[in-house]
């Protein structure tokens, strides 16, 4: 049995993450939030919660997309919340992108680390949106940072890792996927396959070599629980991967390095 998902209270969660958004928005003053949600679960995750925190007219929503984009979904998740039209941006994010792609010298994505700055530049093109909107709206950055992704360094810096408030990085993947399916999100969302959208049919566990479900088991015994990695390793054959791949990221956890 998996502990991460056998003593994980869905209504007590929820209610403490509800109380907590409550409280962020009455410290800051600020009435409003602005979310970028992709239609995968941990965005809808997190826009569910703030549907019950806040009243929908406060949530600006924006979907930025390169590739294929997901409006008809988004706007189902949108209407099931009652978020008004007039709060809701569809915007293609290709045209800037293209153009620093050009000047950046990434047109050989055939290049792996091409690839990789290429979605860099996507992540933080689409923070600039958010953060402007936030400014033009007076409203605070809403994040969907999940624990596992945390804990790995899957995140671009000053990109999808930047925001105001996160009301579910202390939550691993798979308990975040059990709080989405408790919320009763659309059946699409919940069987969507973890993506950040930076190239064509690129998905998470494709890039790590190893899914979610062993990975957070991993994480959670060796981060919280103390376990060496020679015991994990006896009950998940791919722990020491899993672990390699968090510690060639740990700089991120640490930057900016200060005097």
């Amino acid at each position: 049995m998996n502990p991460l998902i056998a003593g994980f209270n869905l209504k007590k969660e929820s209610e403490k993450i509800i109380k907590f958004l409550k409280a962020a928005f009455a410290k800051t003053g600020l009435k409003k939030l602005v979310i970028g949600v992709s239609g995968g679960v941990d965005s809808a995750a997190s826009l569910y919660l703030a549907a019950k925190a806040i009243r929908p007219q406060k949530i600006l929503i924006a979907h930025l997309y390169y590739f294929q984009p997901h409006i008809s979904l988004i706007r189902h998740l949108c209407s099931s919340l009652q978020i008004p039209p007039q709060n809701q941006l569809f915007l293609s994010i290709k045209k800037p992108v293209d153009e620093l792609k050009k000047s950046l010298e990434l047109t050989n994505q055939h290049l792996a680390i091409n690839r990789i700055r290429f979605g860099n530049v996507m992540a933080r093109v689409r923070m600039l949106i958010l953060f402007d909107l936030a400014k033009k709206h007076r409203a605070l950055v809403y994040g969907t940072e999940n624990k596992s992704e945390n804990l790995l360094g899957y995140f671009t810096r000053y990109g999808d890792a930047a925001s105001d408030i996160e009301p579910i990085s202390h939550l691993y993947k798979t308990q975040v996927f059990q709080l989405a399916k408790y919320l009763k999100l659309p059946p699409k969302v919940l069987k969507a396959k973890p993506s950040a959208g930076l190239w064509v049919d690129q998905t998470d566990e494709g890039e790590f070599g190893f899914t979610y479900q062993e990975a957070d088991q991993v994480l959670y015994q060796y981060f919280d629980k103390k376990i060496s990695v020679s015991v994990i390793k006896k009950h998940f054959p791919n722990a020491e991967k899993i672990i390699n791949f968090s510690k060639k990221n740990q700089f991120k956890q640490v930057v900016p390095y200060c005097l």
